[in-house]
């Protein structure tokens, strides 16, 4: 009886999958290595390229991408390249969000004339050229250096405002 009655109890607590078990669902999103993205201007020409090491869709309208270059066509005469850890891009918005260790650099004729941003965030909107963030920057040009809260750039005018708690190091 005591057998019998184990098998019974084993048996009844066994789980069966058959086809009405329900499936998870699953992201149907796209991801792709060595991402290459291209923006185009109204017209339809180049107007700047996004390379990432890793990209992938999270939602219908949103893309992450991982070790990010940005760079303008050369034609476009902006010569500023952005990079960063993480950026993500969001269907009709045009502002790109770039995350961790975002680096904007802009090499002169000259490596004296070179200037680079840091920022632990900004956002980036390629068809108007504006760089903003409310994070704490630094920027470098040549031996001097100016940290601020927050900052304004139009990249194809070469111009930066800072917002506040501008402070710098500027020698002869």
């Amino acid at each position: 009886i005591g057998a019998i009655g184990s098998w019974y109890l084993v048996r009844s607590n066994t789980t069966t999958y058959g086809d009405d078990a329900p499936l998870d669902p699953v992201h149907r999103g796209y991801y792709l290595e060595q991402a290459r993205i291209l923006g185009t201007a109204a017209d339809g020409n180049l107007l700047y390229e996004i390379e990432a090491q890793h990209a992938e869709q999270q939602s219908g309208d949103r893309v992450d991408f991982s070790q990010v270059k940005i760079q303008y066509a050369p034609d476009s005469d902006v010569p500023w390249i952005i990079t960063a850890d993480q950026a993500t891009l969001r269907e009709g918005a045009p502002r790109i969000a770039l995350r961790g260790h975002v680096q904007i650099l802009n090499s002169g004729a000259s490596s004296d004339r070179d200037t680079e941003i840091r920022t632990q965030y900004l956002e980036l909107d390629p068809e108007r050229f504006i760089a903003e963030t409310e994070e704490r920057v630094q920027i470098r040009f040549g031996a001097r250096s100016v940290t601020a809260t927050g900052m304004l750039a139009s990249l194809n005018d070469d111009k930066i405002e800072l917002k506040s708690n501008v402070r710098g190091k500027i020698a002869p």
